[in-house]
């Protein structure tokens, strides 16, 4: 299980994890298409394949708040219970066709009741479309479980209301919270009565962090906040000043060693800046360090991406065997937002089989 390339067919058939991927950033480009022609919005282009390209390049600008706003048109698609229905359901799909056994998808719901939609019904919506997704993919033969985390925005002052929403759902798919949007000037310390409640009420979060900020936000989001997973935390190596050497400074050990999981995606941090490319990637020396990395799409339809797609990068561009892609999918089991049984029975019964038998 160490040759040092393999082809796509074989990437593919790898059961996948992924732990950090918003559903307003992986639309189908034909259904943006049809549902802004539904609700009257008027798109960059309304040819499917010119929109995808679209959106790809207007990633690419290499700034976070930019990335951030290409947004508006996946958004005004997902006012409506039909809207969400449909990207929740094709969303579950997307990922089971691409290999992915188990997915924890996230979105905040503050940004989806334009259309006349309370809170609690954005969220009542979006499981009833994973739910019919997951029915359709057992169907197929292609079975996947997907987790839901429920999103604040870190520039605005919703986020204890939604962690009141997250506890409210906790039984019903919802599985943790996230701090999310635009990071510089806005610290996640900011939101700590939210974290708070979600503490006192045993519900796991994660923090966007070490993207876009560097080694405060970190900091801030472990130490003060409590979280157990770090949305991107890429600038953890401003702690670790040789590399190469492995030195690790306190919150890069703290992390390493406490095995907090770094949710990393790696196409996204290259179209943010956050990285300068793959062959480069943090991601790369800090599994080689022995950190909990995890793989990760981000926003597949704003970074033209899937995790067959990252995993391809990754072997072509920095060396990765299928050694190294059966250790962080296994990562990123065992720091999913699931009881430990479920986690260690996916990590059995899947995906250790599931790499034996696709080589």
């Amino acid at each position: 299980m160490t040759a040092p390339r393999i082809d796509t067919d074989t990437l593919r058939r790898l059961p996948k994890a992924v732990l950090h991927d918003h559903l307003d950033g992986g639309l189908r480009p034909a259904t943006v298409v049809e549902l802004a022609d539904a609700v009257g919005h008027t798109l960059p282009t309304t040819d499917p394949a010119e929109l995808a390209a679209w959106y790809y390049e207007a990633a690419n600008s290499g700034d976070l708040v930019r990335y951030i706003a290409t947004f508006e048109h996946t958004l005004a698609v997902m006012q409506t219970r039909e809207g969400l229905l449909r990207t929740a359901e094709e969303y579950v799909l997307d990922l089971a066709a691409d290999g992915v056994v188990y997915g924890e998808v996230r979105y905040a719901p503050e940004l989806m009741v334009k259309g006349g939609l309370a809170l609690p019904e954005v969220v009542e919506t979006v499981q009833e479309g994973l739910a019919a997704g997951m029915a359709k993919a057992v169907a197929a033969g292609t079975p996947v479980r997907v987790g839901t985390l429920l999103c604040g925005m870190r520039m605005f002052d919703r986020s204890r209301e939604i962690a009141d929403l997250v506890v409210a759902f906790r039984d019903a798919g919802v599985v943790g919270f996230d701090i999310a949007g635009a990071e510089d000037g806005f610290p996640p310390a900011g939101h700590l009565a939210a974290f708070e409640h979600l503490r006192r009420e045993n519900v796991p979060f994660t923090i966007h962090a070490g993207e876009a900020h560097g080694l405060p936000s970190i900091h801030q989001a472990l130490q003060m906040c409590g979280a157990q997973r770090i949305g991107h935390g890429v600038r953890i190596t401003d702690d670790i000043p040789d590399l190469a050497g492995g030195k690790l400074g306190r919150l890069a050990g703290w992390v390493r060693d406490r095995r907090v999981a770094l949710e990393m995606c790696p196409t996204s941090n290259l179209q943010t800046g956050a990285a300068t490319s793959i062959a480069e990637h943090p991601i790369t020396a800090l599994k080689d360090l022995g950190f909990r990395v995890t793989v990760n799409t981000d926003n597949r339809l704003v970074s033209g991406t899937t995790m067959t797609r990252e995993m391809s990068l990754l072997v072509e561009q920095a060396g990765w065997t299928v050694e190294d892609l059966r250790t962080v999918t296994v990562n990123a089991l065992k720091s999913a937002f699931l009881p430990f049984d479920e986690r260690n029975a996916l990590i059995r019964d899947v995906v250790l089989p599931g790499y034996e038998a696709a080589l």
